[in-house]
């Protein structure tokens, strides 16, 4: 089944068995005419109205991909939080180790230049767990949701 309408009433669904081709067109436009002598069509049509201009009528699919894309979104999200998190636990332990060289700079203990360079370096690995370890708090927030979504999805149809 194929519909179409006529731009100058969008409310007129004319429906023709087939698809959309030059014999389905002549069809609703035999309906079209039908409409017209019937009184039923309120629009005047211009001289020359032909089967070309009718306005093919595609039916809008209902949202079923929504639940998939949610659940898309959800396994992205916690393949994030996976990610994530072997970041942090792989920078974790040096992050701390600098972390302690960091007092050195508090102390009235003189210090070389060599300490220093690494503590500078450090500084990188530091940073670098702590954004890291931020982006963690954060995604697993927003990993909760996803999970729920999962679980909703994995449950079982009750019979």
């Amino acid at each position: 089944m194929v519909q179409y309408t006529i731009a100058q009433s969008p409310e007129i669904i004319i429906t023709v068995p087939g698809r959309d081709s030059a014999k389905a067109r002549e069809k609703a436009m035999d309906q079209l005419m039908q409409l017209m002598d019937e009184g039923k069509l309120s629009t005047e049509l211009e001289e020359g109205f032909s089967p070309q201009q009718l306005i093919e009528v595609k039916e809008v699919p209902m949202d079923t991909t929504g639940g998939e894309d949610e659940i898309t979104q959800a396994v992205q999200i916690l393949n994030n939080l996976a990610t994530l998190k072997l970041k942090v636990q792989d920078t974790r332990t040096e992050a701390l180790e600098i972390r302690k060289q960091v007092d050195i700079l508090f102390s009235e203990k003189s210090v070389t230049e060599e300490e220093i360079a690494r503590l500078k370096e450090g500084f990188k690995v530091l940073k670098n767990f702590a954004q890291a370890n931020l982006r963690y708090q954060e995604a697993k927030a927003k990993a909760e949701q996803a999970r729920q979504i999962l679980d909703s999805a994995l449950k079982s149809p009750e019979k």
